[in-house]
């Protein structure tokens, strides 16, 4: 069955369909030989060779996809590979051989908090696209007083450079003197979109944590710097959320695994 190239190679694991359709805009894939073209239909057994390297497609596609948590600490930049040497959010990541790791979003070199990793660049794509209003909640320290009228401004929408902006919901959780926290919930990502939109009541933001991602909430026991891989069972919920179904056999193989460590821990405590 044919999909289109930037589609499969996503599904794949070889990363978002924004990334791929950046390399195949440079002309960086061959299809059978020939540079492919954006949106391009292929199938598993079409031979696609990225930078050289030939991609081994049916492999990838069959393989179980995984979903990280991962705990962003201030001071890490989200990106592969930093030019200044800087620590990054894939250094603290597991190794694996068979994809490579997606990252779901970004957040900002100050702000810490959840992020989402997946070898599975269709639910990345879909988490990611403003279409799916997948909410993203932070906790924010401010730094000024609040009033009222602030909120009400930034729960009705404000203008940004790149256009208008809003909170859907902004909660007071506590604070004294010139700090205060508030949760924020909005529902796109946009480039430091929830400090741009405070900066616009005059307020400024000491501290960002983002504390969920859609229904997934970032663990009290996640500590900085560390990661947790997601449930089958949960990443089967988080498919759906987006319009996607978790392969049966994912799911039978998990449930094989789980009662192969029931039966050893049986045994060993005989």
């Amino acid at each position: 069955m044919s999909e289109r190239i930037q589609k499969m190679l996503s599904r794949a694991g070889y990363g978002s369909r924004r990334e791929i359709e950046r390399w195949v805009v440079a002309g960086e894939i061959l299809v059978n030989g020939a540079i492919a073209t954006v949106g391009q239909p292929i199938s598993e057994e079409d031979q696609v060779i990225l930078r050289g390297q030939r991609l081994h497609l049916g492999s990838r596609l069959k393989s179980t996809p995984r979903v990280l948590l991962y705990h962003k600490a201030a001071g890490e930049v989200s990106t592969r590979k930093d030019p200044e040497g800087r620590p990054t959010v894939f250094d603290n990541l597991p190794k694996i051989t068979n994809g490579r790791w997606i990252q779901v979003g970004r957040l900002d070199l100050n702000t810490d908090g959840l992020l989402l990793f997946t070898t599975d660049g269709e639910l990345a794509n879909r988490l990611m696209h403003p279409s799916y209003e997948i909410e993203r909640e932070y906790a924010v320290r401010i730094l000024g007083d609040v009033s009222d009228e602030m909120i009400e401004n930034l729960k009705k929408g404000v203008l940004l450079d790149d256009g208008k902006a809003k909170f859907n919901k902004i909660t007071f959780v506590g604070g004294e003197g010139a700090n205060k926290w508030y949760h924020v919930v909005l529902k796109e990502g946009r480039n430091r979109e929830v400090r741009r939109l405070w900066e616009t009541q005059s307020v400024r933001v000491s501290r960002l944590i983002r504390v969920r991602y859609g229904d997934v909430s970032l663990s009290r026991s996640l500590r900085s710097g560390r990661h947790e891989e997601m449930s089958v069972k949960r990443m089967a919920a988080l498919y759906k959320k987006v319009g996607l179904e978790l392969d049966s056999s994912v799911i039978e193989k998990e449930e094989a695994k789980q009662k192969r460590a029931k039966k050893r821990s049986f045994y060993r405590s005989r």
